[in-house]
C-alpha cells in the first residue's frame, strides 16, 4: 500500500513541528505541500531528511512555494509545467510564481499545485487563474495522449469548489459575488475530468471540507470549503483503494487553514 497526501500548510517554517508530527503519525509515503512561503535557502530540508524523505522544493520569496517529499523515490524533478503562465500587474515585468513542481515517486508522476486564487471575479488574477488552469489542462491532456496508461496525480490547492455542496452556503457566495464557485472556475475544473482525470477522494469523504478561513469562527461553525484535491489519471484511479480528509489537523494551536487529503494505492 502506498499513501500519497497533499497539504497546503500555509507557511512550512511556522508549522514545521506540526508537519513533522503528522508525518510520523500517519506514515505517508509521499506528501505534496503548497504555500511553503520560503526560499530554497531557508527551506527546512532537515525536517524531511531526518525522517527519511527525499524532498524537492520550488520557492523564490515569502509567497507561494511548492514541494514534494517522498520516501519511495524522487526522480525527474520538474519546476513549472510547459508554458506555465506568468503574472505581471500594473505594468510590472511578469514573474514566474512558484506554483507547480513535479517528481516521479514510486512510478507515479506527482504534481504539487498551488492554483492562483483569483481574488475577485473582475480582478486580473482571475484571468490569470483561468489561463493557468487551461495551460495545465493542455499539458495534462498531452501526457495522457502520449501514454494513456500513465500514472499521474495532480494534487494540491485548486482554489475551486466544484459543486454547491463544496461550500457551507452557496447562496452566501452568490450573494457576495465571491470567487471559487463561478461558472468559469467550475468549468475549468471539469475540463480535467473531461480529459480523463478523476476525483477518487469524494466517494470516500462525501460532505467533507478541506479548508476553513481563520476569520468569523469558520471552523467551529462548520463553515468550510472543499478546495484541495488529488485528481488521478485513469490508470492511477484503478489503484485507489481508500481516501480520507484529516479534519482533526485543523484543530489546536498553530493549525493551517487547510487540512491534508490522502489517497491510498494498491501496490
Amino acid at each position: 500500500m502506498v499513501k500519497i497526501a497533499t497539504w497546503n500548510v500555509n507557511s512550512l517554517r511556522a508549522r514545521a513541528d506540526r508537519v513533522e508530527d503528522w508525518l510520523r503519525r500517519t506514515d505517508v509515503d509521499v506528501l505534496t505541500i503548497q504555500e511553503t512561503k520560503c526560499k530554497d535557502d531557508n527551506f527546512p530540508w532537515e525536517l524531511f531528511e531526518s525522517n527519511d524523505y527525499e524532498v524537492a522544493h520550488f520557492g523564490v520569496n515569502q509567497w507561494n512555494g511548492v514541494a514534494i517529499a517522498s520516501r519511495v523515490g524522487l526522480d525527474e524533478v520538474e519546476r513549472t509545467f510547459a508554458d506555465q503562465p506568468v503574472f505581471g500587474k500594473g505594468g510590472k515585468d511578469p514573474i514566474q510564481e512558484p506554483r507547480a513542481i513535479a517528481a516521479t515517486c514510486g512510478g507515479v508522476r506527482i504534481w504539487s499545485l498551488y492554483v492562483p486564487n483569483g481574488r475577485a471575479l473582475d480582478d486580473e488574477h482571475m484571468a490569470y487563474k483561468l489561463h493557468w488552469l487551461d495551460v495545465l489542462k493542455d499539458n495534462a491532456k498531452g501526457w495522457l495522449d502520449t501514454d494513456p496508461n500513465a500514472q499521474i496525480a495532480l494534487t494540491g490547492d485548486w482554489n475551486i469548489a466544484p459543486t454547491d455542496a463544496d461550500v457551507w452556503d452557496i447562496q452566501f457566495f452568490l450573494d457576495n459575488n465571491l470567487t471559487h464557485v463561478s461558472d468559469a472556475e467550475r468549468a475549468a475544473f471539469r475540463s480535467f475530468e473531461e480529459i480523463g482525470f478523476n476525483d477518487p477522494v469524494r466517494a470516500h469523504t462525501e460532505g467533507a471540507f478541506t479548508y476553513w478561513d481563520y476569520t468569523q469562527l469558520r471552523f467551529p461553525r462548520g463553515e468550510g470549503m472543499r478546495i484541495d484535491f488529488a485528481l488521478t489519471s485513469p490508470s492511477l484511479t484503478s489503484r485507489v483503494v481508500s481516501a480520507s480528509i484529516d479534519r482533526e489537523e485543523r484543530k489546536g494551536k498553530g493549525a493551517s487553514d487547510h487540512v491534508p487529503v490522502i489517497i491510498e494505492l494498491a501496490d
